[in-house]
């Protein structure tokens, strides 16, 4: 409109508070996510395998059930072993590759369309600093990692508290820690290893090939550099294997990798730093074109 009309008004409405401005990226970032049925399904089968296990933790306590098949309850019980390695490795062990699949599908989105649209000078105009922006993104990623990490997995937990008692909670009571902990992890290393890629291929598929890439063809080198040297040191390049090893040692499960958890503790710290590092030189109000 014409300056000279004088019929600009500016906002009197009410204003989000400063603290909780930079939840308006996962808002529409959440809009364009859910916006595919394929991945909404995709979800919510996510959800199928948790029930299964549900249903076998309330096995052995439905006794009509086992009577009519003639099954004791001590074998289903000797047969599962209900214990904090049943959750790791009924549960979030195969999770961690389920989670990882949709960092794959959402996180190259995230950053790469702002970057290649030089949105980011409009973004840094306004009051939202480089950590909010980040945080923003990540709540993407948290909220969707989280609804097939830690929140199914404390859901079965609890229901095997209620099923057997605070003796059982005695004795298997790290797999509660193992499951809220090693998911926290683990969720971290993905959305920041998420937002890197993104930040550095602004074409999705090929950052989408760039995480598979540090997964998969990574692990297969850290295997076959394994056999190769005999040493359990090149594993280092496999931050799946470097999870499952802090994971094991948060549930208290022994493993054959013989690498040392605190190794793994620190590649995993070395890692997120890295991605830390990379966002911040990436994400900036400007791009310098040589």
């Amino acid at each position: 409109m014409a300056v000279y009309e004088r019929t600009y008004r500016p906002y009197t409405g009410p204003t989000t508070p400063a603290r909780w401005r930079f939840l308006v990226f996962p808002r529409y970032a959440w809009e364009e996510v859910f916006a595919s049925k394929l991945f909404v399904g995709f979800l919510a089968l996510c959800w199928v395998w948790p029930l299964v296990l549900a249903g076998i933790l309330y096995l052995p306590h439905n006794l009509t059930f086992l009577e009519n098949f003639d099954i004791d309850a001590t074998v289903v019980k000797d047969a599962f072993l209900f214990d904090s390695a049943f959750f790791l490795n009924w549960f979030l062990r195969p999770y961690l590759f389920v989670s990882l699949l949709v960092t794959i599908i959402v996180a190259p989105a995230l950053v790469s369309a702002d970057l290649r649209n030089n949105g980011l000078a409009l973004y840094f105009s306004r009051p939202i600093t480089r950590t909010e922006y980040v945080l923003g993104k990540m709540a993407v990623l948290v909220t969707l990692l989280s609804a097939v990490t830690w929140v199914p997995g404390m859901l079965l937990f609890f229901w095997q508290v209620y099923l057997e008692g605070p003796s059982w909670v005695a004795r298997h009571g790290r797999a509660g820690i193992g499951i809220l902990v090693g998911s926290l992890v683990w969720i971290l290393l993905l959305c920041l290893l998420g937002l890197a890629v993104s930040a550095y291929v602004k074409w999705r598929p090929v950052a989408r090939l760039g995480l598979i890439l540090v997964f998969f063809v990574a692990g297969g080198m850290s295997a076959l550099l394994q056999v190769w040297l005999a040493s359990p040191w090149p594993a280092m390049l496999n931050l799946s294997e470097m999870a499952f090893v802090v994971l094991a040692w948060l549930f208290g499960v022994p493993t054959t990798s013989g690498f040392p958890v605190a190794a793994a503790w620190a590649v995993l710290f070395l890692a997120c730093a890295a991605c830390l590092v990379l966002l911040a030189r990436k994400l900036r109000p400007y791009e310098v074109v040589r």
